[in-house]
């Protein structure tokens, strides 16, 4: 370990899942910060870690956690950046950058093997850790990760500039609009409050290092070199990226798994999480490793 990297730090008192296991809150000190680390369910279960997309945290996978936790240890990370995070103003938050800071965090939790999910620009975080660490990797799982900005629709929601930050409510609803296509459904008050606690250097560095990394290689490309099991869920009306992009997953990877979800938009981890844990959870009994 690091002379930068001391041990962790209690954020939270312990409480307890809905499997009766306790939950952890940890802020892990980095040599780029503190990085916040929630883990539930039992810790001698396989390990599935949840990474977030942009401008959201590891609260935008609560939903979904008491349907995981009770055959997983579910990590929970929010990158640099994001959420309790830490949010430097002179550190990359380029793709590859994230990546290797969650491999640091998984050395400090003492996991050997992880199944990786990644929402939205997670998956690309996930698919960069895969191919910094494949050791680490037994498996992927992206959910609504667009695999190249030729799939990416012209967003209608509006721009938020540097001078309206921190925005209200009503402008990061709009900002937001596009990552939802449920009727009816209303975007928690705790992801607009992850969103408002960025910087706008944070929330653009971020983007931009997603849309760099999708330019420099195709995720499908990168993900047949890893060689990693891999599924691929997406919401059939997603409004951020063409739905039928993710047949290029299955185009590029062999025995790729891909599942559109009808009526579903760009984040089904939010708008159906049970429809989204059922094909999650059948992929990762089949490639669980402890």
């Amino acid at each position: 370990m690091a002379a930068s990297e001391s041990a962790s730090e209690s954020a939270g008192g312990p409480r307890v899942d809905s499997t009766g296991e306790p939950t952890e809150n940890l802020l892990l000190s980095t040599a780029d910060g503190d990085l916040h680390v929630c883990q539930d369910g039992p810790r001698d279960a396989p390990v599935l870690l949840l990474l977030h997309g942009s401008a959201a945290s590891a609260r935008s996978w609560d939903a979904l956690v008491p349907l995981l936790a009770g055959t997983h240890r579910v990590v929970r990370i929010d990158l640099l950046g994001h959420g309790r995070s830490a949010k430097p103003a002179d550190r990359g938050y380029d793709t590859p950058a994230q990546a290797h800071r969650v491999g640091t965090v998984l050395d400090r939790l003492d996991v050997r093997h992880a199944a990786v999910a990644g929402h939205s620009s997670g998956g690309a975080v996930a698919t960069a850790l895969a191919e910094r660490r494949p050791e680490l990797v037994s498996a992927l799982a992206l959910v609504n990760t667009g695999p190249s900005l030729d799939a990416f629709l012209a967003p209608r929601s509006a721009a938020i500039a540097p001078s309206q930050w921190p925005p209200t409510d009503e402008q990061l609803r709009q900002f937001a609009s596009t990552g939802f296509s449920r009727a009816g459904y209303e975007i928690p008050r705790e992801l607009l409050d992850d969103a408002r606690a960025m910087t706008y250097h944070t929330l653009t560095a971020t983007m931009r290092g997603t849309t760099d990394y999708l330019a420099q290689q195709p995720l499908p490309d990168r993900l047949r070199a890893v060689g990693k099991p891999l599924l691929v869920l997406f919401g059939e009306d997603d409004r951020r990226w063409r739905s039928s992009s993710a047949a290029d997953y299955r185009a590029a990877v062999p025995d790729a798994e891909v599942r559109l979800l009808p009526g579903l938009g760009h984040s089904p981890i939010l708008e159906d999480p049970p429809r989204t844990a059922a094909p999650l959870l059948a992929f990762t009994a089949r490639h669980a490793v402890v």
